[in-house]
């Protein structure tokens, strides 16, 4: 495996959404990050991924050894009240965490939706996932609120943390 820094943070194409959707189904069926139990079908992956490529959401991917190791995107929200807010998602696979990948992918993401004009980021984290609230906290993410039982996996309920961050002016 290569170390955090030789891997390749570049935007996401094409023929990158079946390593995507691998990545994507491994970190969901951990049961304990996402909200997603598995990926959705291949097809509803690509036309996302197409969907972000071709209206300008940033959306990167990590790439080690020809392969998607994490992403991290930024959905604009569609509503003309909200377009200057976006929706951050973001995955590590297990054998790239606690090595820098995160922040670096968000950094990147963060700075490409702020040259693409967005003023807020928002994100919503499991409670209990202490790893990426402490990244989220570091990057510059305050919390906003909590969602009591938000979120149900296998029978277990999971508070959830809305986070944002603003971009200066």
């Amino acid at each position: 495996m290569a170390a955090a820094g030789a891997i390749a943070i570049e935007p996401i194409r094409a023929e990158h959404v079946e390593s995507f959707h691998r990545a994507l189904d491994t970190v969901s069926r951990e049961r304990k990050y996402l909200s997603f139990l598995e990926a959705p079908p291949l097809d509803s992956v690509r036309a996302f991924v197409l969907d972000m490529i071709e209206n300008d959401h940033p959306q990167f991917v990590a790439i080690a050894d020809g392969e998607v190791a994490g992403w991290c995107d930024i959905r604009r929200q569609s509503r003309a009240t909200r377009t200057h807010c976006g929706t951050l998602g973001m995955g590590i696979l297990p054998a790239y965490r606690d090595k820098g990948l995160g922040g670096r992918l968000m950094r990147q993401t963060l700075d490409a939706a702020r040259q693409c004009g967005l003023h807020r980021v928002e994100l919503s984290v499991h409670a209990d996932n202490a790893r990426a609230i402490a990244l989220y906290e570091k990057i510059g993410f305050v919390h906003e609120g909590r969602g009591r039982d938000a979120v149900l996996i296998d029978g277990r309920y999971i508070d959830s943390l809305n986070m944002a961050i603003i971009f200066g002016t």
